[in-house]
């Protein structure tokens, strides 16, 4: 093992059916928490981010009427939601775990609160950061970014449906190419989309590396949390 503590960040869409759908669906939501109650069980301290795009998202409801601001909010919100089923999933297996939510909704989820949060983990507590940044204008995957660092995660392990970061979409494209290993400056340059150019800046800033792995292949959590060079490895 060499991750003591990892950032996993999920999409709203991995808790709905077939990844790809709206809501969540209790028999995915299951089989999420299984895959994280197995890591956490080898001692990796965990913290998840995880989206709201099963429930809201703004470039998906842009003819909707409501301005952006108030579209990520209801965004954010729904981060919360999709906390709390994980949290509830999870402790279901008897695992302890915390929602820290960065809008204050202290009837659902405590606040976050940096010490807080590292204690929980050295506790051996899983802890769900929803909630977004906080703020509109910014997307889950910058979340991600920022509470790694906050929370001296040592890797950001990026779950998505397909095997790595390609040059172009693979559900599309037969011909595109994965890559095994990328830098931060060839992500943003490219322009691959598989995190936000934010989130890159954010990690390369720090030297925090990402691996983007297929979160839907059964196990793939566990071998990237004891470090298996599966996926695309993006550093320095």
């Amino acid at each position: 093992m060499i991750y003591n503590r990892i950032m996993l960040k999920l999409s709203g869409e991995s808790l709905s059916k077939d990844g790809m759908g709206q809501g969540i669906h209790q028999p995915t939501l299951h089989s999420v928490a299984e895959a994280i109650t197995a890591v956490s069980k080898k001692g990796i301290q965990m913290v998840i981010v995880v989206g709201g795009g099963n429930i809201w998202r703004y470039r998906d409801t842009t003819d909707s009427g409501i301005e952006r601001t108030a579209s990520d909010t209801m965004g954010m919100l729904a981060t919360i939601m999709n906390g709390v089923a994980l949290q509830a999933s999870l402790e279901s297996m008897g695992v302890f775990c915390r929602v820290a939510s960065s809008i204050q909704v202290p009837q659902v989820a405590e606040p976050y609160i940096r010490r807080r949060v590292i204690r929980h983990l050295e506790k051996g507590r899983i802890v769900i950061c929803a909630g977004g940044t906080g703020n509109p204008f910014f997307t889950t995957d910058s979340a991600a970014a920022l509470r790694a660092l906050e929370l001296n995660c040592d890797i950001v392990l990026k779950a998505t449906n397909v095997d790595g970061v390609y040059d172009k979409d693979p559900n599309k494209f037969s011909d595109a190419v994965m890559y095994k290993e990328l830098t931060y400056q060839d992500a943003i340059e490219k322009h691959l989309n598989v995190m936000d150019q934010a989130a890159f800046s954010l990690c390369q800033d720090a030297k925090l590396p990402i691996r983007v792995f297929n979160f839907t292949d059964v196990g793939n959590l566990m071998k990237v949390a004891m470090g298996e060079e599966i996926g695309t490895l993006v550093q320095g």
